[in-house]
């Protein structure tokens, strides 16, 4: 008689790879506040972990094909791991930015980056929570990262309206940019918390 051996699938550690992805996250963030604080040698290091960040969501996007069961809907993860590169992204790309137009960073700069990084990090808290199957705390956080967002926001107003006084046409122009990918930027980190919302609604 044969004996036939039955084998479960593979249950990978997908929240453990999207938390991974959010804690390079947030390293590139603080890694954008020291390049906004003067750091010359930052931009390249924020390089560096975006790219390792973008290992981590093409690790979780095989994963989550060969998945049997996952901890949230599979969609959600999707969009959560996209929503936290969008953000990288951005900020790697406002350093190329800044180079490109010759524009170092200013005040107005690392504060906005000061307050986008405290976002970030309660969306890594946020998939902590979820880990820890507890909804209640990551939509605590996710509520955080909107108001921290929020700050962010009259930042960028305060330092639109602070051009107003500068002479230099060339310099206003560059720096409005920046000023508005930053808020750009803050505008993905709250879809991002607004997804960790809708995931924790559909469970509900």
């Amino acid at each position: 008689m044969t004996r036939q051996h039955w084998f479960l699938p593979k249950t990978p550690d997908l929240l453990g790879l999207l938390r991974a992805q959010a804690a390079l996250t947030t390293a590139g963030m603080e890694t954008l506040v020291a390049w906004a604080e003067g750091d010359a040698e930052a931009g390249e290091r924020l390089r560096r972990l975006e790219h390792e960040a973008d290992d981590k969501k093409g690790e979780l996007r095989e994963q989550l094909t060969e998945s049997f069961s996952t901890p949230l809907e599979p969609e959600d993860l999707f969009e959560l791991s996209r929503g936290i590169d969008e953000v990288l992204n951005a900020a790697k790309n406002l350093v190329g930015e800044a180079e490109a137009m010759e524009t170092p960073p200013d005040a107005a700069l690392a504060e906005m980056a000061t307050e986008l990084t405290a976002g970030t990090k309660r969306i890594e808290e946020a998939f902590a929570a979820f880990a820890e199957d507890d909804r209640a705390a990551a939509t605590a956080l996710a509520d955080r990262a909107i108001k921290e967002q929020r700050h962010a926001q009259h930042t960028y107003r305060r330092a639109m309206s602070a051009l107003i006084a500068n002479p230099d046409p060339r310099e206003v122009a560059a720096r409005r940019e920046l000023y508005r990918r930053l808020a750009r930027t803050g505008d993905d980190l709250v879809r991002v918390a607004e997804r960790v919302w809708y995931a924790v609604l559909k469970e509900s």
